[in-house]
């Protein structure tokens, strides 16, 4: 195999401008900091997070790579070296803050997400996550949908963040394929959806609740996955919005699966 000649330009200090952005936190990548105009932008961690970034359409705004890095660019990034610098690793571990530096790290522009009433009228299988404010669950969340082909994740306004470092990673970069909105009251978009005719099925652990193993769905049929915060799972109100009430069976003496766990189980059982 023939080698790819490195051809970038080395940055040599982890201080230099052209980098801070890479040391943003998420409220100011996100430009929902007042008075900032820099957002909203979003950062990939890693060569198959960016690439697939890259394959969804997101734009570029810069990449920091090893040489590594590099050789892996030029074979899924078409014109890289527009953006691109090379640095060492010592460098790049000042700038990602990780023990073990990263051979590509990206920033990319955010994509403007879609309209919670354009994915309500669109969607086929989706979930909706409310108060799930842990990164690593909404990613896991992610990655379990575009496993089991569920095409779309609703959020409410307390919800992490699937651009975010940590969910992209966690989520492999595939919440490109998983398309993603907020809504605004919860209650009112689970009314919207029984309008629709979407099953809208609540997990809870409640004894109550019909076994998981028991649901019937027709296959044509529109369905709505609801998943609550571990803390407090599903409030009244929504339970009682929703078409059905639902529980994953468990062994005597365990009450409850981290929702990311159940976000699997569940997908799988009525995909």
């Amino acid at each position: 195999m023939v080698e790819v000649p490195l051809a970038l330009l080395t940055i040599e200090s982890a201080d230099d401008p052209r980098l801070a952005p890479f040391g943003w936190r998420e409220r100011r990548l996100t430009g929902r900091i007042q008075r900032r105009a820099e957002g909203p932008l979003f950062i990939a961690e890693g060569d198959l997070v960016t690439e697939r970034a890259l394959a969804a359409g997101c734009t570029p705004v810069l990449v920091l790579c090893s040489d590594k890095g590099e050789r892996r660019l030029a074979e899924f990034a078409s014109g890289y070296e527009a953006y691109s610098f090379r640095a060492d690793d010592e460098v790049r571990r000042r700038v990602t803050g990780v023990g073990v530096p990263l051979d590509v790290l990206a920033l990319f522009i955010r994509p403007e997400p879609p309209a919670w009433t354009e994915l309500a009228a669109s969607f086929t299988r989706g979930i909706l996550a409310d108060n799930v404010d842990n990164p690593v669950n909404v990613g896991s969340i992610v990655r379990n949908a575009a496993a089991m082909g569920w095409d779309t994740l609703f959020l409410d306004e307390n919800g992490a963040d699937p651009f975010s470092r940590r969910s992209l990673r966690v989520a492999m970069g595939t919440a490109f394929g998983v398309r993603h909105t907020r809504v605004p009251d919860v209650g009112e978009f689970i009314q919207s959806l029984r309008d629709r005719d979407v099953t809208t099925i609540a997990l809870t652990p409640r004894a109550d609740a019909t076994p998981l193993s028991s649901v019937s769905l027709p296959a044509a049929a529109r369905r709505l996955i609801l998943l609550g915060s571990e803390r407090h799972g599903l409030s009244d109100e929504i339970l009682d919005a929703c078409s059905m009430r639902v529980r994953i069976e468990m062994h005597s003496g365990v009450d409850s699966l981290n929702v990311a766990a159940a976000s699997a189980i569940a997908c799988w059982a009525l995909r």
